[in-house]
């Protein structure tokens, strides 16, 4: 029995060369995340959606009515409707650790770019201006192994995240929500104050949207770093902005922002202290053989009754 899938973005060689030998049983429809038309097509005779980033309302599941399951290629499930996907007798699934290996590494990369001000060298190097004179180098740029890195958020890509840069020579300390009794554990305004390098590694929920806000950003040393692969909404944006324009923050790594595609207009994008990436810290190679190892896992499991796995609701009827 085929299983129909719509796949919500575009694959690579690698991604259709590895799902090809499924093709007998897994109907797979490949949509791009910004082609509504296609998707509202498609919608109507899938049986699971493959959900990467664009959010999925209530009135996007209702017009699936054969849906069966939503498989959320991450963890984050911020961008569904998990409410309506319930009432409607839909499985919600995510794959928890699947891209931990991959966002950690991004968060080191913006962590080691905006301390050594990777940009602005790349730049003057290509005006051809040669051996830096700036003496403004060797007053700011940092090594992270003399940092303290703090964590906010102690799940799989912290902890990760936790053993590169200690590797590295950095104190590292985290937050959670209560005292877990671990070596470094500081409550959240503690870790502030202390951290020259602030890292953030929670999901978006009620009590984490605008967790650094402005009262927390004046908390932090003056002249530290913030780096976010979690999601946007965790930072209030514009006390992010105010802080990073008058000098209170020496510099962000930002992969998430509280508008995804980032608009044009944002002020974000004509701060020279800042390193933007666009949401892709979790996407590499290794990480999507990883989510469709799983993903098609599941759609065999639906094809066969067998259990799913990683499912976050209770579906209605299931």
């Amino acid at each position: 029995m085929a299983v129909r899938v719509l796949a919500h973005f575009v694959p690579g060689i690698k991604v259709s060369e590895f799902v090809a030998p499924e093709s007998d049983w897994l109907d797979i429809r490949w949509c791009p995340a910004d082609d509504d038309i296609t998707f509202s097509r498609e919608l109507a005779e899938a049986e699971v959606l493959w959900h990467v980033l664009r959010p999925l309302s209530g009135d996007d599941l209702r017009n699936g009515p054969r849906l069966r399951l939503v498989q959320k290629f991450g963890v984050g499930i911020n961008t569904i409707d998990v409410d309506t996907a319930t009432q409607r007798g839909i499985a919600v699934a995510n794959m928890p650790g699947a891209n931990a290996a991959s966002v950690a590494e991004g968060a080191v990369l913006l962590m080691l770019a905006v301390l050594r001000r990777l940009l602005p060298l790349d730049r003057a190097t290509r005006q051809a201006r040669g051996w830096p004179t700036d003496p403004d180098l060797g007053e700011h740029c940092r090594d992270i192994g003399g940092c303290t890195v703090g964590l906010v958020g102690y799940g799989s890509v912290a902890q990760r995240v936790e053993g590169m840069v200690a590797a590295m020579g950095a104190g590292v300390l985290h937050t959670s929500t209560r005292d877990d009794g671990r070596p470094g554990w500081r409550p959240l305004p503690e870790l502030l104050a202390e951290s020259d390098v602030v890292s953030l590694h929670v999901p978006l929920t009620k009590a984490t949207e605008g967790l650094i806000d402005r009262a927390a950003l004046a908390r932090m040393k003056p002249g530290a770093v913030l780096v976010n692969t979690a999601r946007g909404g965790v930072v209030v944006e514009s006390a992010l902005i105010e802080a990073l324009g008058n000098g209170r923050l020496a510099g962000a790594g930002l992969d998430v922002f509280a508008d995804e595609p980032v608009p044009a207009d944002n002020p974000l994008l004509g701060l020279d202290n800042v390193v933007l990436t666009p949401h892709v810290s979790w996407y590499t190679a290794d990480t999507m053989r990883r989510y469709l190892t799983a993903a098609v896992d599941n759609c065999r499991r639906l094809r066969d009754g067998q259990p799913l796995t990683h499912v976050v609701n209770q579906p209605t009827g299931c």
